[in-house]
């Protein structure tokens, strides 16, 4: 009801804008806007939140995670991917985009670092990595244009791997929390495989289709001498290593022994895995057919000695600090607050509140106001009433009497 409720809503800002644009241009044509006006804002609007982007970001964690275990792969390779195809062909270069991706970036890092739900994890994974294409729509190059085309491609595979892996777990063992699970590397070694490939490809690891697509939002930042900008995405890719990268297959595979020995999944979702995992490695050791599906030349050379290694030096140190920090990582059974606790909790709390506490007041202000009311009506119906003064029938010799002291009157005054 959530994805329904929240989906309508944005459906109907799109259709506003839409109308108000026609009406303003004349024209049904979808061509590059810029948010600077009442249409072009609905639009966004409209598009954003399709994108799950803030402060409604909460409606895709709560929504994807309760979909079958198959489902979800299907849920996340739709909505917010069109929205970010919308978004690039209606918004390239709208600077207001690079602030709601960074904001994106950092709200999925931070909400999958507390998540103890594995699928929630990579859920609010999703947000992290389509603030990433948002960010690249806001700079607007074709460098980075060329980075979020190719990055939400990538991501469809490497993301639909990851779900595999973790609904094959939710499918065997019929748990999702990370503290119900563990050394599942035992007894489902496909799964475990094919889910660290998916872990690294997310985390742009060399030879994986990431790190040949992700990095030219970041190298676009770079041309354009966007350096805080640069140093954030930066900073991000670290995280995404932490929440993504090492979290959810540390967790839900190593980590302390659950006792849990399920068997790798059906062959048929095993063969699906296997499928997806060639595809991370393949688009990242041969990225020239993806390189050529993009809307504009490439110009990027991945495999350079000074990216490789400052990918491999990224990577490594923040492995190395979620290693330090493994007591503070390890997941309880805690509920994380979003902002659509401000909407779903505390506002109809608050308007109970409110109502119970002047509800007397409430009383006594509603009848006085009545009473005043009755009194104007009954007052005004001693005057226009069937029996009222205004109502009499006059004689005409009455009227026209009335009618000269009234022209004599006006006389008076107006020679004064």
């Amino acid at each position: 009801m959530r994805y329904l409720i929240m989906h309508v809503m944005g459906g109907s800002l799109l259709l506003v804008g839409i109308v108000a644009q026609i009406h303003a241009t004349g024209s049904i044509d979808f061509v590059a806007m810029k948010p600077d006006s009442l249409a072009t804002w609905m639009i966004l609007l409209g598009f954003l939140i399709n994108a799950a982007a803030p402060l409604l970001s909460a409606w895709l964690p709560d929504a994807y995670p309760e979909a079958s275990p198959g489902g979800m792969v299907f849920l996340s390779a739709f909505t917010t991917k069109t929205a970010v195809y919308v978004l690039i062909r209606g918004f390239p270069g709208a600077e207001v985009l690079i602030f709601v991706g960074l904001y994106m970036v950092f709200y999925g890092i931070f909400y999958a670092l507390l998540e103890n739900d594995m699928r929630r994890i990579l859920a609010y994974s999703i947000v992290n990595q389509v603030g990433f294409m948002v960010t690249g729509i806001g700079i607007g190059t074709e460098m980075a244009l060329n980075g979020t085309a190719s990055h939400a491609f990538a991501h469809i595979i490497y993301k639909a791997l990851l779900l595999m892996s973790a609904g094959s777990v939710l499918h065997m063992t019929g748990k999702r929390k990370c503290s119900d699970l563990g050394g599942l590397f035992q007894s489902m070694p496909i799964t475990t495989l094919c889910g660290i490939i998916g872990a690294m490809s997310i985390s742009s690891f060399p030879l994986t289709s990431g790190f040949v697509s992700k990095s030219m939002i970041s190298q676009a930042a770079a041309d354009e001498n966007l350096m805080i900008i640069w140093f954030l995405l930066t900073a991000a890719s670290a995280g995404v290593f932490l929440h993504a990268g090492i979290k959810f297959p540390w967790f839900v595979f190593f980590q302390k022994d659950s006792g849990l020995r399920p068997p790798d999944p059906p062959l048929n979702m095993r063969l699906a895995m296997i499928f997806f995992a060639a595809l991370c490695i393949g688009l990242g050791v041969f990225p020239g057919p993806l390189y050529a599906l993009l809307p504009f030349p490439v110009a990027f050379v991945p495999y350079t000695a000074a990216h490789v290694l400052t990918m491999l030096q990224l990577l490594l140190f923040s492995g190395l600090a979620f290693f330090i920090f493994l007591p503070v990582m390890k997941r309880t059974l805690t509920v994380s607050l979003d902002v659509d606790w401000a909407y779903r909790r505390l506002l109809p709390h608050s308007v109970r509140y409110l109502v119970a506490k002047f509800a007397t007041v409430d009383r006594e202000l509603r009848s006085t106001f009545i009473g005043v009311i009755n009194k104007v009506i009954n007052g005004a119906f001693q005057y226009v009433g069937p029996k009222g003064v205004l109502a009499r029938t006059l004689p005409a010799g009455a009227m026209m009497f009335w009618a000269v002291a009234l022209l004599a009157g006006f006389l008076v005054v107006y020679l004064i």
